[in-house]
């Protein structure tokens, strides 16, 4: 197929190039970029007034699959990625069974091929079911396809066992995701620590709970030689330890979610208590939506985190992407899980909070949310030069729309952000010259 995109601004990182252009697209392939291209097309698209992108890249999805289908599944996740504009998606290894042996990494490979929506490279787990006491079979996994290695959803809380993988990590040339939790601090706190968690009568995580292991893996890092990618960062400290390592010249780079950017522990809302079986009458809880780990930190910290993007310390624009079913969400603070989807929504906050509000460049957009996330797992993709593969999404900075968490491609429903005003929207998703996602419709919020 033969695609014609005529007129938009494309913003290439890796060839340093933004510019009104052209982009021919034949056989998967980005051939030619220049104004005014006259070629036969299968597909002529006007671009006018939107950015031409690589298309995005997600280091930090969970999929669920296998074992965790009545949440999400490749298929609806690839789904939500492409409408979102995610061109590539990493999946985490927490699934059921665990994704810690080839096999699992091939099932997740083969669905996803079998799929064809969008790029899925599936993570492996750094130990054994991710039990925390004996590593995973790493070496096999890197055979079968995985780009990196992680225990998201935990840390693993024995530094030697955490040293061993690094060690191996490096010497297979993969990076290493890490997923910074103190378990011995979280106390079974489900909120941040201030004075909001007390206005509800809920248990706080510090910010050591996150800060102690960041300090941990940056010093791994430091004497192993491994590539460290943290996930998730959400307080301010977590920007000056990454300044830091930078300086010293170590392998670390740091992805912020666009929740922790946008929202603070102040915007969680109070509403009905929704605990099944119980008599509640007149009592309240908090929203359950707000609930995500790391969780949502002070104003300081999130200013902090837009500075730090702005400045180029943190790296990756990443969403966390967690579905739960309403069931599951739809009971108290305490007891639902963490956790929020995002892979719909990125896009728009990311312009909405950071490039409207002059933190980051379109450039720097393009950079955080693709071409930074491929050098950081080593693969050929957030670059749109002639010769490359014609991954791409066209993301309309006019457009402003209310986001409705009933229109989202995947089956999570447990977002903060529905009803919420944006501007910026993606209106196709083209991944290896296929399109495989086209906004439909208006979507004015006039």
């Amino acid at each position: 197929m033969t695609i014609l995109i005529r007129n938009g601004r494309v913003i290439n990182p890796a060839a340093g190039f933004d510019a009104v252009a052209d982009v021919l697209v034949e056989s998967g392939k980005v051939v030619q970029i220049a104004e005014g291209i006259e070629a036969r097309a299968d597909r002529v698209v006007d671009a006018e007034g939107c950015f031409v992108m690589p298309g995005f890249i997600d280091l930090h999805v969970h999929l669920r699959d296998p074992g965790y289908t009545h949440k999400e599944t490749v298929e609806t996740g690839c789904l939500a990625a492409a409408q979102g504009g995610f061109t590539t998606i990493l999946a985490m290894p927490n699934t059921k069974p665990v994704a810690d042996n080839p096999d699992v990494i091939h099932y997740v490979h083969n669905k996803a091929e079998d799929v064809g929506v969008v790029n899925v490279l599936q993570v492996g787990a750094v130990t054994k079911e991710q039990k925390g006491l004996e590593l995973s079979d790493i070496g096999g996994m890197v055979k079968a396809g995985i780009p990196a290695i992680s225990e998201d959803g935990r840390s693993v809380m024995n530094a030697e066992l955490c040293r061993q993988a690094m060690i191996k990590a490096a010497e297979c040339g993969i990076a290493v995701l890490a997923h910074c939790e103190d378990a011995n601090l979280v106390s079974g706190g489900v909120v941040n620590a201030d004075a909001r968690a007390a206005e509800l009568g809920l248990k706080g995580i510090t910010n050591a709970v996150e800060d102690v292991i960041i300090a941990r893996d940056i010093l791994l890092s430091r004497e192993t030689g491994a590539r460290l990618h943290l996930c998730h960062c959400s307080t301010k400290d977590s920007v000056r330890m990454v300044e830091r390592a930078k300086e010293d010249g170590l392998s670390v780079t740091a992805e912020v979610c666009p929740h922790h950017f946008t929202l603070t522990s102040e915007d969680i809302p109070e509403r009905p208590c929704a605990e099944p079986g119980k008599e509640t009458a007149g009592e309240t809880d908090a929203d359950t939506n707000y609930k995500m780990n790391p969780p949502l930190r002070t104003r300081a910290d999130v200013q902090a985190l837009k500075e730090g993007l702005r400045d180029n310390i943190m790296d990756v624009i990443a969403t966390d992407h967690a579905p739960h079913t309403f069931e599951e969400k739809n009971t108290t603070m305490e007891r639902a899980p963490f956790g929020i989807v995002g892979l719909e929504t990125a896009a728009s906050l990311t312009y909405t909070e950071l490039v409207q509000q002059g933190y980051l460049t379109p450039v720097q957009m393009a950079e955080k949310m693709s071409y930074n996330p491929a050098g950081i797992i080593g693969i050929d993709k957030g670059n749109i030069a002639p010769g490359k593969t014609a991954d791409i999404v066209i993301f309309d900075p006019r457009a402003a729309y209310v986001i409705d968490k009933n229109k989202f491609a995947g089956m999570g429903r447990n977002t903060p952000f529905d009803g919420r005003k944006v501007n910026g929207k993606v209106r196709m998703t083209i991944v290896g010259g296929k399109i495989v996602y086209e906004e439909k419709g208006d979507s004015s919020a006039d």
